[in-house]
């Protein structure tokens, strides 16, 4: 086995089970989970009737670069969205299907990572553990950037010093930014690309929020839109991941691309011919429908609009409350510990949440997620008012100590 295996922490929500050992919620309050950041919004039927039209495709191997209609929509889709003329990103060595990004985000760090030069992997804190657990099974080492109120909850990266520039070889960002929905500018992920080109690393974005916004009139803005802004049309350095979980509400379908510099996803695929990791036919062929439909995403955000206006409401009269400009998270601050409030608010009321401090981890002398939960807006609209009434008798409850 790895010696690597020995670094890994246990993940979130195991921690969670075991925060919630020797509870006894309610049995008049039924149960609502608002820890996971699991879709429940319908997926769409045309989804779903391409997935079945396509079963025959069972009998078939798929390959690994996945079939070139996909491509072309990933391609088409990506100009679209970002503003990036048609026929620049290049379908054939410029884009690769995954099977979602979590195990695109691992596998991309296995294949990219030379573990013989000493190298860090630089991530946000508080940050998705996947970005962690790559890092140490690749055979590298974390370097967390707080992120915190006091910087708008977005990573400081003024605060990294050049000796850990000179050793990163990859960085992992997240925009919008889970758990906070921040959105890092144009301005931020273009100094982020300079710093790549001076100092020799890979940037891999984790854009899968990226279609759950506010404004319908700004979208958050993305690191190829970026790169190209910046005349860097092959998009040198750069590699985005993207999926249709959240924007399409498929997370059981297991799709998603990876799009950006042709040289690194040249090595990728190689390495992942190897991985075993091609997807589906039926899935492909789900996957072309989806990227080829705004609609339903347009309604999507629509609904969690709704959400966020209702759940708001109702509790901004008895805590600090802010509604984030993406994704479906509220990243709410506690008056006492969070992993207490947790474990209070699921005894007393029956309403699972995440501490803050199971996503982050203790750097430059604190914990960013201390003293925040994050709350996942995934459940219908009708429990998710319930759930913020149970959360605003909780908070009317608590005794903080003098």
């Amino acid at each position: 086995m790895t010696p690597h295996l020995k670094d890994l922490q246990p993940y979130p929500f195991e921690k969670l089970a075991q925060l919630k050992v020797g509870c006894t919620p309610p049995i008049d309050k039924p149960p609502i989970t608002l820890s996971i950041g699991e879709p429940a919004h319908p997926t769409p039927p045309f989804i779903r009737d391409a997935l079945i039209a396509h079963l025959h495709g069972l009998s078939n191997y798929p390959t690994t670069k996945g079939l070139p209609e996909l491509r072309v929509t990933i391609a088409d889709w990506l100009a679209r969205r970002f503003a990036i003329p048609a026929g620049v990103l290049d379908a054939e060595s410029q884009v690769l299907p995954v099977n979602g990004t979590r195990e695109a985000l691992f596998s991309f760090a296995q294949c990219l990572i030379d573990p013989t030069g000493d190298p860090l992997v630089v991530m946000p804190n508080p940050f998705y553990q996947i970005y962690e657990g790559a890092a140490l099974l690749a055979g590298a080492q974390p370097y967390f950037v707080n992120t915190t109120e006091h910087n708008g909850y977005l990573p400081d990266y003024a605060s990294v010093p050049p000796e850990v520039w000179q050793r990163c070889q990859l960085l992992y960002i997240c925009s919008p930014g889970n758990p906070s929905g921040a959105v890092m500018d144009e301005t931020s992920q273009a100094e982020l690309l300079r710093l790549a080109e001076q100092y020799d690393f890979v940037i891999a974005a984790d854009e899968c929020y990226s279609e759950l916004y506010n404004d319908e009139a700004k979208p958050p803005v993305g690191l190829l839109q970026t790169a190209y802004g910046m005349g860097n049309s092959a998009f040198k350095r750069c590699v985005v991941f993207h999926s249709l979980s959240k924007r399409s509400n498929a997370p059981g379908l297991r799709s998603g691309f990876v799009a950006g510099d042709a040289a690194l996803l040249g090595g990728y695929l190689q390495y992942r011919t190897y991985h075993g990791c091609a997807m589906p036919l039926p899935s492909q062929q789900a996957s072309i429908r989806a990227w080829q439909d705004e609609a339903h995403v347009i309604e999507n955000r629509r609904w969690y609009r709704e959400k966020f206006i209702a759940f708001i409401s109702i509790l901004e009269e008895v805590c600090p409350i802010v509604k984030p400009e993406a994704g479906f998270y509220i990243w709410l601050k506690t008056p006492i510990a969070d992993t207490d409030f947790a474990r209070q608010l699921y005894a007393q009321e029956n309403v699972t949440v995440l501490p803050g401090s199971y996503l982050s981890r203790d750097f430059a002398g604190s914990n960013p997620g201390r003293n925040h939960v994050r709350i996942a807006l995934v459940a219908p609209l009708d429990e998710c008012i319930k759930a913020a009434h149970r959360i605003k008798n909780f908070l009317n409850t608590i005794k903080i100590a003098p």
